[in-house]
């Protein structure tokens, strides 16, 4: 068998590679190379939904003050929802049909970016399905689901995330879903973020909106993945969501004003019976 030089070698693979390839003045190349990471939706009937609605930016993972000052002020409305439940009616008659709020964004570019912003909508059919975020690019499989991530070390990401917004349904400006405003920071890699989602459908009619929107409650927990310990699994953020078959209807309905005045002529003449009534006893 001929031994061919490294230069003879190299030039045989080209010849031999049926691949098409991009041409290198289209390649913007960095010095620490390529991110890969993925976002997509996979349903019970194991149909792969388009993310095209999905982008993707670099950002830098820590707060600017007034970013941050935007994210306590959502925590502790958060933190109020779960002790005054009431409060969630008040939102409900607030909303408005217009462009949802956002975050103020960096634009800060002096320091390195060291995250990655996936924000965007993604059209779902009504089954049960999962969303996450892993390494890798989703490739279409006919036995399944699977990511270019076979080569790529997990031990060099780090999945740590903040959910601004997330909501499924029209976006209605002034309603805050459970998840609005979480933060999850690991001190570790290879960590594997899982929330369990349950969406009730929501039809809203009050005097300021009239629209569909949906409701959920979560549960969450958070491991790392340690093959050795027995821990398997892929790294990442998985949201698997199921869909409710109840419907909650939110109506907001006002008491005419003859009806308000009978109810208080009724309240004061049992205030002057009763007051009477003590008097006498006296």
């Amino acid at each position: 068998m001929r031994r061919l030089t490294r230069k003879k070698a190299l030039t045989l693979v080209k010849e031999l590679d049926a691949f098409p390839k991009v041409p290198e003045s289209y390649v913007e190349s960095t010095a620490s190379g390529g991110t890969d990471i993925g976002a997509d939706v996979l349903d019970l009937a194991e149909t792969m939904v388009a993310s095209d609605g999905l982008k993707y930016e670099p950002v830098n993972f820590e707060l600017s003050p007034q970013q941050r000052l935007w994210h306590m002020t959502l925590l502790h409305i958060q933190e109020r929802l779960k002790v005054e439940h009431s409060l969630q009616d008040v939102l409900f008659k607030a909303a408005i049909k217009a462009a949802p709020p956002v975050p103020p964004q960096s634009v800060d570019t002096s320091t390195s970016l060291t995250a990655c912003r996936i924000h965007g909508h993604l059209y779902v059919n009504k089954v049960a399905g999962n969303f996450h975020i892993t390494v890798g690019k989703s490739i279409p499989h006919p036995r399944g689901h699977a990511h270019l991530s076979a080569l790529i070390s997990h031990d060099s990401y780090n999945f740590s995330h903040r959910i601004d917004h997330l909501s499924f349904g029209e976006v209605i400006p002034g309603i805050i879903s459970p998840l609005d405003g979480t933060e999850k920071v690991s001190a570790e890699a290879n960590h594997m973020f899982q929330y369990f989602v349950t969406i009730v459908p929501t039809k809203l009619n009050t005097y300021k909106v009239s629209a569909d929107t949906h409701q959920y409650s979560v549960t969450e927990q958070d491991r790392v993945i340690n093959h050795a310990a027995g821990s398997h699994g892929v790294s990442g953020i998985f949201m698997k969501y199921d869909i409710s078959s109840l419907m909650v209807k939110v109506t907001e309905q006002h008491m005419p004003l003859w009806q308000f005045l009978v109810r208080l002529c009724g309240i004061i003449g049992g205030i002057f019976s009763t007051t009477d009534g003590s008097l006498q006893t006296s």
